[in-house]
């Protein structure tokens, strides 16, 4: 018996070490690009920034507003894509970006060459970070969750559907005024690989660490 606690506990260790590990990577990478948001953010994050210059508070509050309404709609719809990991997702990396960039150690925008090193780095840190907080296979995002919703009752693809909502995110973005440039439309082309082999590889590294591997395939197709 405690042999077999002791499994379980070291199971759930590891899986919430990676989560929140990623969560931290993740937050970090957002509040990296947003310091070079000139040169364009993606979709969610334009209209983060957006409800920011618009209404005030902060971009992380945004995130946490967005998340949660997001996470709301796609109770209404499935039920079956919302869990704990969902909820701290939604909770957790906006405050984390947020603290990052209140402490004031992120190179600023310089406006040369030097940015797109500083939104690379950003774009790098997002992809680790998500598929690190994947491979815990605590739950998906709270967007994640609303576009395998959405795709679930549309009966569209998962790529469809996402193509789908980050294009009207993004219009509402834009029309809110939110940072978009050429960046936008290449962001998750640059992303999608980093992502899928950070997943791959924090899976593997997980499932040496505890001989488990129980990572939800319908959060695969993340980014």
């Amino acid at each position: 018996m405690k042999t077999q606690a002791s499994k379980v506990w070291r199971h759930n260790s590891i899986r919430y070490a990676f989560f929140f590990l990623g969560l931290i990577f993740f937050g970090l990478g957002v509040a990296v690009s947003v310091k070079v948001k000139h040169l364009g953010l993606h979709p969610w994050d334009v209209l983060n920034v957006a409800l920011f210059e618009h209404f005030g508070f902060s971009i992380g509050t945004w995130s946490i507003v967005v998340g949660l309404l997001l996470i709301g709609i796609s109770l209404l719809v499935s039920k079956k894509y919302i869990n704990i990991g969902t909820f701290l997702n939604a909770l957790l990396i906006g405050p984390i970006m947020d603290f990052f960039l209140w402490i004031d150690i992120l190179p600023d925008a310089s406006y040369n060459w030097t940015d797109y090193l500083i939104l690379l780095v950003g774009i790098v840190l997002i992809g680790l970070g998500g598929g690190l907080y994947v491979s815990g296979g605590v739950g998906a995002g709270p967007r994640d969750g609303f576009m395998l919703s959405i795709s679930e009752r549309t009966r569209l693809s998962v790529s469809k559907a996402r193509i789908l909502v980050e294009s009207i995110v993004l219009v509402i973005g834009f029309l809110l005024g939110g940072p978009v440039f050429w960046v936008t439309f290449i962001y998750t082309f640059i992303l999608s690989p980093i992502f899928q082999f950070s997943l791959k590889f924090f899976t593997r590294l997980r499932s040496k660490l505890d001989g488990v591997n129980d990572q939800p395939d319908m959060v695969r197709n993340k980014f």
